[in-house]
């Protein structure tokens, strides 16, 4: 019976760990799908069907600020809890492709759309 219940208390902290982690990456699906809308408020913007393809690269790179600080803050945090050995360095570069990747695929979408509308 002792054996038991140490048994389950030595599994707290992993099933804490595990809560935590699964919270962590709702948080990083909920900063990605945020940063996701507000470049698509930007991609269907009246005033971008006049820009350049160059332009509208400037612009994606600059919009939506805050939305972007937050899916790159809560992505390194998941990332962080999910694997803790790697280097803080590394998580920070992966959210930051992630971003770029965002950003490069809105930026192609709209770069196809305009080459399709001549």
């Amino acid at each position: 019976m002792r054996a038991a219940i140490l048994a389950v208390i030595a599994m707290l902290p992993s099933v804490a760990i595990a809560g935590e982690i699964e919270e962590a990456h709702r948080d990083a699906v909920a900063g990605r799908d945020s940063y996701w809308n507000c470049l698509a408020q930007e991609y269907q913007r009246d005033s971008n069907r006049s820009i350049s393809g160059r332009d509208f690269t400037s612009l994606i790179a600059s919009a939506c600020p805050s939305e972007r600080q937050n899916f790159r803050m809560t992505l390194v945090d998941y990332l962080s809890l999910q694997f803790p050995g790697d280097e803080a360095g590394a998580h920070l570069t992966t959210a930051n492709n992630a971003i770029a990747s965002a950003q490069k695929d809105v930026v192609t979408a709209f770069v196809r759309h305009k080459a399709a509308a001549k």
